[in-house]
C-alpha cells in the first residue's frame, strides 16, 4: 500500500494566524487539489494529520470542523481525488496530550488504523512540529515552502533526512516520477 500523510493548513489550504474556523475560510492552495487527485489516481492512500487547537480554544466546534472537512473532501472529489481519512488533535498546546504534533500520537493512530509500519512513509508539513512528529514516527519528512514552510526552512534545525519542495504539487511530481 502506498500511503502519504499530509498536514492540512499551509500544505493543502491557506493557513491563517486567526485559524480556519468556517468552510468559507478554507481556501485550497493552487495545485494542491490536483496533486491529491494525481496521488489518488496512482493508487496512493491520502491521509491528513492536523492539529486543530481551535476546538480547545473555543473558536469552533466539531460540527464546524466537520463542515470544513466536508468542503475539503468535496473539492478533492471534484478534482478527481479522494482523502482516505482525516486525523485531528483537538487539544490545546498546554493539554499534554500525545496526539498534538510535534508528538507522534496521530501518526501512531494512523499506523494502527492501517496496520502498517510507517518507516519511510512520506509525510508533508509546513512547520517544524509536523516534521518532528513525522520523523519520530519513522516517516520520511517533506517540507513545503507554502504556509509556514519558508520560515521553518529559514529557522533550520530540521529532522535528519528532511526533503524540501516548493509546494505539494512539486512533491507529487517527484513521487510519481519514482522519488519518494
Amino acid at each position: 500500500m502506498k500511503l502519504v500523510i499530509l498536514d492540512r493548513d499551509g500544505v493543502i489550504n491557506q493557513d491563517s494566524a486567526a485559524f480556519v474556523k468556517h468552510p468559507d475560510e478554507w481556501v485550497a492552495l493552487p495545485g494542491s487539489l490536483d496533486a491529491i487527485a494525481r496521488l489518488s489516481q496512482a493508487n496512493w492512500r491520502v491521509v491528513i494529520a492536523s492539529n486543530q487547537s481551535g476546538i480547545a480554544r473555543g473558536l469552533f466546534d466539531m460540527d464546524g470542523l466537520n463542515a470544513i472537512h466536508a468542503k475539503l473532501r468535496r473539492e478533492v472529489i471534484q478534482a478527481g481525488g479522494m482523502i482516505d481519512a482525516i486525523f485531528v488533535c483537538p487539544h490545546g498546546p498546554d493539554d499534554a496530550c500525545d496526539c498534538r504534533k510535534p508528538k507522534p500520537g496521530m501518526f501512531r493512530d494512523i499506523a494502527r488504523r492501517y496496520d502498517i509500519d510507517l518507516t519511510g512513509v512520506p509525510a508533508v508539513g509546513d512547520s517544524l512540529r509536523d516534521l518532528q512528529a513525522a520523523a519520530d514516527a519513522g516517516c520520511h519528512p517533506w517540507l513545503v515552502m507554502t504556509g509556514n514552510g519558508r520560515k521553518t526552512w529559514d529557522n533550520g534545525d530540521l529532522p535528519a533526512g528532511t526533503r524540501m519542495a516548493a509546494d505539494l504539487a512539486a512533491i507529487v511530481d517527484q513521487w510519481l516520477a519514482g522519488d519518494s
